[in-house]
């Protein structure tokens, strides 16, 4: 028979790589505070980390010793458990459709939930509640553009649509249209006379 920190181990190794534990599903196997206790102690021995309040993780072995896990599959393990809807910052987002050659140092992202900080070894990433119409196209590349678009501001909207324009795929870019009732004024404003041009 496996002791708890022992069946807390197993089943945080047998999760995929950013899988999140929280003390909460072994209160089966007993107390709270002997359950508490055994996270706990895991996470100061270093077999666990505590990624964020009642939530850990297991390091990542490798080649040269253990690291912490990918921020992004941490988030996205939190966002899966919690059911919040959990994308990446407009700076990545601007970046990433090629609107921005700057790379984010610190990692953030945005989410339908509470604003918190999860602890990865020596990073530190920022889960940053955000508005609804800023999560509202979801991961796709449109909801992707409505969040660089936010970040880039209303000054440099124009060149951006214009480049987005010829990079989204069409039906982003219909997406990214049709959503400008939900958008902030200006957005909407620059959207619809960048589509009005072709």
């Amino acid at each position: 028979m496996n002791t708890l920190p022992e069946t807390i181990l197993q089943q945080a190794r047998s999760l995929p790589e950013g899988g999140v534990l929280s003390p909460k599903e072994f209160l089966h196997l007993g107390s709270r505070s002997a359950v508490d206790q055994a996270f706990s102690r895991l996470a100061k021995t270093g077999k666990l980390l505590r990624v964020a309040r009642g939530a850990y993780a297991a390091p990542v072995s490798g080649r040269f010793g253990s690291r912490p896990p990918a921020p992004e599959k941490v988030v996205k393990a939190l966002a899966e458990q919690s059911g919040e809807v959990v994308v990446p910052h407009g700076a990545s987002a601007a970046n990433a459709l090629g609107l921005t050659q700057q790379v984010p140092i610190r990692e953030v992202y945005l989410t339908s939930g509470r604003t918190r900080k999860l602890k990865l070894g020596c990073s530190e990433v920022l889960v940053k509640h955000a508005p609804r119409w800023m999560l509202a196209l979801g991961t796709r590349p449109a909801g992707a553009a409505v969040r660089a678009l936010a970040w880039i501001g209303p000054t440099h909207v124009g060149k951006s649509l214009a480049s987005l324009r010829r990079t989204l795929p069409h039906a982003e870019w219909q997406a990214l249209a049709s959503a400008r009732a939900a958008l902030p004024g200006w957005m909407a404003r620059a959207i619809g006379e960048e589509a009005a041009r072709g």
